[in-house]
C-alpha cells in the first residue's frame, strides 16, 4: 500500500479528516512508522493517531496517550522546536530506522495499557524494603519516577526486540543511538534512565525470540528490574 494512502486511512480511523494536509515532517515520521503501525493494527491494539494543529508549550513531538479505552499516538510537531532536534546527530540514512524504533517504543506503552498491566510488576516480583523521605510528597514522587522508569525500560526493550527482528544488521546502530539518548539524563534513576535494561540487551541471546516483540522483551525486562535499584 502506498504510504500516503496508508497514512490517510490511519487518520480516518482516528476521526481526522483524510484531506487535512500533513506537513512534510509529519509525513516523514508517519511514513517511517508505518511498519510498526501496521503490526499494531494487525495485533488488535486500539490505536488512533492524532496530529495536533499546534503544539503546546510542554508537548513532546511524538508520544502515546490513552483515552476512552483507546491508545492515542499524538504528533505535536507544528511550532515545536523539539520536532527537528529529536533526530539531531542521527545520520539521514538512519533516521527512518530510529523513528521506527521510537514507534515500537510508543506502541509498547499501548500494549502494556491494553493488557491492563500498566505500572504493574511481572508475576513473582514484589516491592521490598522501605523508603524514607522528608514528606509523603517526596515519597509519592519517587514512586512515580520508579514506575515510569520501569515502563520506559520495557518500551526500550520492545524497540530493540523489534529492531533485532526486522533490521538485524542495523541493531548495533540503533542500540548505540538509544544508549546515547539515555545517557543524557539529568539525574541517575530518573524517569527515563533505562540503562539497567540497555546493558543487558548487549548480550547474545538477550531476547527470547519466542513470540511477539512484547513477549520477547518480557524476560529481559524482569532481569533488568533486579538491577533497577
Amino acid at each position: 500500500m502506498n504510504k500516503l494512502v496508508f497514512i490517510a486511512l490511519l487518520l480516518c480511523a482516528a476521526g481526522v479528516r483524510a484531506e487535512a494536509r500533513l506537513t512534510a515532517l509529519e509525513t516523514k515520521w508517519l511514513g517511517a512508522a508505518e511498519p510498526v503501525l501496521v503490526y499494531a493494527r494487525a495485533s488488535g491494539l486500539p490505536l488512533d493517531i492524532i496530529v495536533q494543529p499546534q503544539a503546546g508549550p510542554d508537548d513532546v513531538p511524538f508520544a502515546m496517550g490513552y483515552r476512552d479505552g483507546r491508545c492515542k499516538l499524538v504528533l505535536s510537531m507544528r511550532g515545536n522546536a523539539q520536532a527537528e532536534a529529536v533526530l539531531a546527530g542521527v545520520a539521514p540514512s538512519d533516521q527512518a530506522l530510529v523513528i521506527e524504533a521510537m514507534t515500537a517504543h510508543e506502541v509498547a506503552h499501548c500494549w502494556r495499557i491494553n493488557q491492563g498491566v500498566w505500572h504493574a510488576l511481572p508475576a513473582g516480583f514484589v516491592e521490598v524494603g522501605e523508603e524514607h523521605a522528608a514528606s509523603q510528597e517526596l515519597l509519592d514522587t519517587a514512586k512515580a519516577l520508579r514506575q515510569t522508569r520501569r515502563e520506559e525500560g520495557y518500551a526500550d526493550l520492545v524497540a530493540l526486540a523489534w529492531t533485532r527482528r526486522h533490521h538485524g544488521p542495523d541493531y548495533a546502530r540503533v542500540m548505540s543511538w538509544l544508549e546515547r539518548l539515555r545517557a543524557e539524563q539529568p539525574v541517575a534513576y530518573g524517569a527515563h534512565d533505562t540503562r539497567a535494561w540497555l546493558r543487558l540487551a548487549h548480550r547474545d541471546g538477550a531476547f527470547d525470540d519466542k513470540g511477539t516483540p512484547f513477549e520477547d522483551a518480557r524476560a529481559l525486562w524482569g532481569r533488568g528490574l533486579l538491577g533497577d535499584q
